[in-house]
């Protein structure tokens, strides 16, 4: 074998934006959210669809904007299950900065009042 044949091992490197911790959303409230607040306004999205042949719902949900209103902004049946265990799985994230916050939401359970497919899309 001539130096021609032989192949360098490549070595991969991680490609990719971010700090490897989440921090994306971080930043998202740091301006998106801090700007919201200004206008004492809330963003929120969600879709919902429901597990077939149960009463249960697969909800993901996210809301950014002033702090203490943005459960106003999560869909109806969502109300007071942000941070709560009443559900088989309930992962709530929420972060606040200053006076903007933001949350995610995903939960699968019984939602009193899901329909079956729900897009929710609201600014308030």
């Amino acid at each position: 074998m001539d130096a021609g044949d032989r192949r360098r091992p490549r070595r991969f490197k991680r490609a990719g934006g971010g700090c490897g911790f989440g921090c994306g959303g971080f930043f998202v409230v740091l301006t998106l959210g801090i700007l919201l607040s200004l206008f004492n306004a809330d963003f929120g999205v969600g879709l919902s669809i429901r597990v077939p042949f149960t009463q249960s719902n697969v909800t993901v949900a996210a809301a950014i904007g002033s702090k203490g209103k943005i459960s106003n902004a999560l869909p109806d049946y969502t109300k007071g299950k942000l941070g709560g265990n009443q559900n088989l799985v309930n992962g709530s994230q929420t972060l606040t900065l200053g006076p903007a916050e933001g949350a995610t939401l995903g939960i699968i359970g019984n939602q009193d009042g899901a329909p079956a497919i729900d897009i929710h899309i609201v600014v308030r």
